[in-house]
């Protein structure tokens, strides 16, 4: 369900998604867990290269002051990704997923970003991620509150 503002349609947090085809969801945890693996090792790999440029361009001052590069780093990377024309972040594409909103359109990159966050706080409390075992549509309590829905890409 979606709701008009005024600066256009946003799906509402108090409705679940709709019911999608078995074919949509199938496999959908297990890719989704290769895709982490695979996003997680080119956030690192990113994040390291932004901290030896950092450092080389600074002479090595700014690891002084240099904040944690990870986290944004990962919020940059999963807002542009998923809010791109793709809809998807590298290993979500390698493994033939995608992220819309609840009401099918595409994400928009506060609410991708948003998911990252809210993915990364869920890691704190791992059994959050039992959400999906008996959600409907196989979505995690972080998809529910950044009103998206990661199905199969199909073409």
């Amino acid at each position: 369900m979606t709701f008009e503002n005024g600066y256009g349609r946003y799906p509402s947090a108090l409705h679940p998604a709709p019911v999608l085809p078995a074919q949509a969801l199938a496999g959908v945890r297990t890719r989704r867990i290769l895709a982490l693996l695979f996003d997680l090792i080119l956030i690192l790999i990113l994040s390291f290269l932004l901290w030896v440029a950092l450092a080389v361009l600074t002479f090595g001052l700014s690891l002084f002051i240099l904040p944690p590069l990870f986290p944004i780093v990962a919020f940059f990377y999963n807002g542009l990704t998923v809010s791109g024309y793709r809809m998807a972040t590298p290993g979500m594409a390698a493994m033939d997923l995608e992220m819309r909103l609840t009401d099918g359109t595409r994400v928009p990159f506060l609410n991708a970003a948003a998911h990252a966050v809210l993915f990364y706080v869920s890691t704190m409390f791992p059994p959050v991620f039992l959400v999906s075992l008996v959600s409907a549509n196989k979505r995690c309590l972080h998809d529910m509150l950044a009103g998206v829905i990661v199905t199969r890409r199909f073409v």
